[in-house]
């Protein structure tokens, strides 16, 4: 269940990746699967090839990819999501929350 994030920012998450730029989008996330983990960052591009090369430079994998509707995107979590948001320039978007926390 995602949560935590307007509607414009959504939009302008949706209208870059189908624009085939590599656009981030954090929020709320709870999954039982991943206990620990409070937010996710979507890294989506529909160029799946410059996504996957993007990925690449952090150790990501094609096959790790969430294909599922129109908005192709890596989900990062946890010291993946720190480090690929640090390594961005794009800490804020994380800090955010952490800061709504507290």
């Amino acid at each position: 269940m995602a949560f935590g994030i307007k509607r414009d920012e959504l939009n302008r998450w949706k209208q870059d990746v189908a624009a085939g730029k590599i656009s981030f989008l954090t929020h709320y996330w709870v999954d039982p699967r991943f206990p620990g983990c409070s937010t996710v960052t979507k890294v989506g591009c529909c160029d799946l090839d410059k996504l996957i090369e993007w990925g690449k430079q952090y150790g990501l994998k094609a096959e790790w990819l969430d294909l599922r509707g129109n908005y192709p995107h890596f989900d990062l979590f946890g010291e993946h999501q720190k480090r690929i948001l640090s390594a961005e320039n794009m800490s804020g978007q994380l800090e955010k929350f952490h800061k709504e926390q507290a």
